[in-house]
């Protein structure tokens, strides 16, 4: 029998986006999409087939929450930022979903997503030494479901059923992506968190989000309004979206598991990308490099510095720099 013969495919719909470089030699690398929109919706740059299906992963939540809002949701300020959140599980995050909660006569005992560890690493570290266990509270996407919760009672909507895609919620938050979006959904899945997953394209995420940033809608001003001025509530104190989101005037930003990531400017520009590998490490690297690539970081009122600080991904051999991830191109 003839040996088996590999073939390589050759119309993968992504690229090399970073290297893994070490001792000046380049040991690795990270494949991806990204998409840069300029303000009147055309493709200022493009890597990779930025039309391929993906799963929007955490970026989605802040159009989750505006179809929220648009559906009768009654928060504003830090609690709505807070809806659009993978926080980091700070004290502040835990507060501010029980707060979420008992505004609409529930506790933390109506949250259907799973329990877990905060994000920030001094707070899961804390409630170790506390003794403490994995919460529901804890969990990244609390702060979504509870708004969850919140809108529908705000509806008189059944709470027991509301992660269901057929619940009107669902249904609702559906609608809302597709618009925002522009893109059909191709693939209905579950995210990490037990809630519904509507999938869309890099482009789709830029569009949506350039929407978001600078729509009249009054529920979309207020969702933006929120994450521009409470974005440690969107994150955390010690996140990288946080340094980039205080650097840029006017933007909005999410991240998202598997390596998603999505910015937009108050002028409509708008900066998507999706990791294939799913390495969060590369993600904030390759967003930093396509921001300095179009010159973002060197615009009026930006803080270059802290724009470009968020890409830095020194690799250490011992206690010494001797290498980085850097963008490849």
């Amino acid at each position: 029998m003839a040996d088996a013969v590999l073939v390589e495919r050759s119309d993968r719909p992504d690229a090399v986006v970073a290297e893994v470089v070490r001792s000046g030699f380049v040991e690795g690398a990270h494949r991806g999409t990204v998409v840069a929109l300029a303000a009147d919706g055309s493709r200022a740059l493009e890597i990779g087939d930025a039309d391929a299906t993906m799963l929007p992963r955490s970026c989605s939540k802040p159009l989750q929450a505006l179809a929220m809002v648009r559906a009768g949701l009654d928060l504003d300020g830090e609690l709505l930022a807070l809806a659009c959140a993978s926080h980091s599980g700070e004290p502040f995050h835990l507060d501010g979903v029980r707060r979420i909660l008992a505004g609409v006569g529930l506790d933390e005992s109506a949250l259907q997503n799973p329990p877990g560890w905060p994000l920030a690493d001094a707070a899961e570290e804390a409630l170790i030494r506390a003794g403490g266990e994995q919460s529901v509270l804890a969990m990244n996407c609390s702060g979504k479901h509870a708004a969850m919760l919140a809108t529908c009672v705000a509806n008189g909507w059944s709470t027991d059923d509301y992660l269901s895609p057929a619940h009107p919620l669902q249904q609702a938050i559906a609608a809302t992506i597709a618009e925002l979006t522009g893109i059909a959904v191709e693939v209905a899945a579950t995210d990490g968190c037990g809630a519904p997953l509507l999938s869309t394209s890099v482009t789709g995420l830029a569009r949506a989000f350039s929407v978001l940033a600078t729509s009249e809608e009054p529920a979309a001003q207020r969702v933006a309004g929120a994450i521009r001025a409470h974005p440690e509530w969107v994150s955390g104190t010690t996140r990288d979206e946080l340094v980039l989101l205080r650097a840029i005037p006017g933007a909005i930003a999410k991240a998202g598991a598997e390596a998603c990531y999505v910015v937009a400017l108050d002028d409509g520009r708008a900066f998507a990308l999706k990791i294939s590998d799913g390495a969060a490490r590369a993600r904030p690297v390759v967003m930093a490099a396509l921001l300095t690539r179009l010159g973002v970081d060197v615009e009026a009122g930006v803080d270059t510095a802290a724009v470009r600080s968020t890409g830095a991904a020194p690799l250490l051999g011992g206690s010494v720099v001797v290498g980085e991830i850097r963008a490849a191109f």
